[in-house]
């Protein structure tokens, strides 16, 4: 039986463009900015190799403990889109796929984000997780 719920998917406009936006995704010195990071956390660690293949690696230091984020990227488009796997293993062993397609709108773009295999005591959680940190991506890529 397949206890996952139905892919989340969170979209985001951006005045930034594709490029921009794709480059915070894959760029250390722009993602531990951002990317799964928490308001009271501070990122120790992001390790990104993207290639397919490749690691992805992210530690958040929150409350005194360090969570880490583990995936491996499957697909690899500049500046259109990237597909990692990703597991927080400090909560779960389950691994899941976030898909990332980014296109053109006006001067800017528009992101969706689409997170498959999320347990469904996770759902809510992760969905609202994912509208935070996009919202805190657009601090990042400005405009």
């Amino acid at each position: 039986m397949d206890d996952t719920i139905a892919p989340l998917t969170v979209r985001h406009a951006y005045a930034a463009p594709p490029a921009r936006v794709f480059e915070a995704w894959v760029a250390p010195s722009l993602a531990s900015r951002w990317l799964f990071a928490t308001p009271d956390g501070r990122i120790v660690r992001c390790d990104l190799d993207p290639r397919p293949g490749g690691a992805l690696v992210i530690t958040d230091r929150r409350a005194g403990e360090e969570v880490e984020h583990r995936g491996a990227f499957v697909e690899v488009d500049p500046p259109r889109r990237l597909v990692f796997t990703f597991s927080v293993p400090k909560y779960s062993s389950v691994v899941t796929t976030v898909t990332i397609d980014i296109v053109s709108a006006g001067t800017g773009c528009e992101l969706t984000l689409v997170h498959e295999g999320v347990l469904p005591e996770w759902a809510a959680q992760t969905e609202q997780g994912w509208r935070d940190l996009l919202a805190r991506l657009e601090q990042v890529v400005g405009g």
